[in-house]
């Protein structure tokens, strides 16, 4: 079978590409924003709540088991019915979510809410990447996916600690701080039900409800080398950006503030890291900027636990690790996953190594990880990251194949 991708060069519309992958960037921005914006907010929830660090990796794990299960399922939906009739009720049902996370009244309705809401985000994910590449000219595919993928951490990592603490100057209490971001989504929700087509793979024959399933990728080996790739990814970026805020404040012993200002360096990496790594990957080779990505990002880990002092230094060093992480997983999930897979299953590859990611990475390694904060220390994340990161670099250099080139 070739399983390598193209489009069809007719088919390809730049105004539609345009606000495709705009409408795409602000989804994963808000979604970026709902999931990680309780991160910074934690240091008071806690207290409120009656939480410790163990609960903290729960609340974080069972979002992204949810999340993971959705994408999962919600892959192969889209290849069957078409990108827009998943994305549009995602978005309209994760927004209206978030805003009940602000009725936690205790650590069990906390993971309650949590869970519901990365059912709906989980939808969103994968339908959405498969959206923007569909939309995309093939010379562009890295680049568009990079611009897409960098919402999330950007926003939710980068500009949400600091959105997060603002608002809760101006708000009564954390409560309202999640009725408040809640809003843009429902906009959003609506200009994706007039802008957007209901696109199924491009240059394919629709496949029937009853012709796509997990069955039809078990024989590809790509998807299940760049689904490892996520998985080990995720279970070492994912826990460090959820534990870091407190690792600075309780570990370090750091103010809210500096806390805020060097999380800015791990949203801004993500930023920039996103875009330039798969923009790269379309003129330089995808399999080589995996490789250049995860070894900076080894040495950055590594070097973490050395610096104490929020200043330049953790700035710089947080910034790589998030620049060189958050660029490997999107070649990986994006360009990688397109090129090697059959267009007509596309969605439910994407599902899959976002799913499993989420699930392993996500909701596994968290929970792991407060545990081993909880009872030995929170510095423990840093080692996770760091042996996760080898790994990860290993299964990068023995297991990924470079993909044939799109047509341009």
């Amino acid at each position: 079978m070739n399983q390598q991708q193209t489009h069809n060069p007719s088919a390809w519309d730049r105004a539609y590409e345009f606000k495709v992958v705009a409408l795409m960037t602000i989804g994963f921005g808000l979604v970026g924003l709902d999931r990680f914006i309780i991160n910074p907010l934690f240091p008071v929830i806690q207290k409120e709540l009656n939480l410790n660090y163990q609960d903290l990796g729960l609340i974080s794990g069972i979002l992204a088991l949810a999340w993971g299960l959705a994408s999962a399922m919600s892959g192969p939906l889209s290849d069957r019915y078409g990108r827009k009739r998943v994305l549009v009720p995602a978005v309209l049902v994760f927004s209206l979510l978030v805003a009940s996370t602000g009725l936690a009244t205790g650590l069990f309705s906390m993971l309650l809410l949590r869970g519901l809401m990365g059912l709906a985000e989980g939808a969103y994910v994968p339908s959405s990447i498969v959206a923007t590449i569909e939309a995309s000219k093939p010379s562009r595919m890295g680049l568009n996916i990079g611009i897409q993928q960098m919402a999330a951490p950007f926003v939710g990592l980068g500009l949400g600690p600091v959105i997060g603490i603002a608002l809760l100057d101006f708000l009564p209490s954390w409560h309202w701080v999640f009725a408040v971001i809640a809003l843009p989504g429902l906009v959003l929700a609506y200009v994706l039900s007039k802008v957007m087509r209901n696109s199924h793979a491009t240059g394919h024959a629709i496949q029937s409800a009853d012709q796509v399933s997990f069955k039809d990728i078990l024989p590809i080996k790509s998807v299940w080398v760049h689904t490892l790739v996520m998985v080990c990814m995720f279970t070492s970026a994912i826990p460090l950006a959820i534990f870091f805020p407190n690792y600075i404040t309780d570990y370090l012993h750091l103010s809210l503030e500096s806390m805020s200002q060097m999380m800015i360096g791990l949203g801004l990496g993500s930023l920039t890291g996103t875009v330039i790594l798969p923009a790269l990957s379309d003129r330089l080779g995808r399999k080589a900027l995996m490789l250049l990505g995860i070894l900076v990002s080894v040495a950055c880990v590594a070097w973490l636990p050395t610096v104490h002092t929020a200043g330049l230094e953790m700035f710089s060093v947080i910034f790589a690790i998030s620049f060189m992480n958050a660029g490997v997983i999107a070649i990986t999930i994006g360009p990688m996953t397109h090129l090697t897979t059959p267009a007509h299953l596309v969605g439910t590859a994407t599902g899959l190594g976002v799913g499993a990611a989420e699930m392993m990475g996500g909701a596994i390694a968290p929970a792991i990880a407060g545990a081993m904060a909880q009872q030995i220390g929170i510095e423990t994340v840093l080692t996770q990251s760091l042996v996760m990161s080898v790994v990860s670099l290993l299964v990068i250099l023995v297991a990924v194949k470079e993909p044939k080139p799109a047509i341009h």
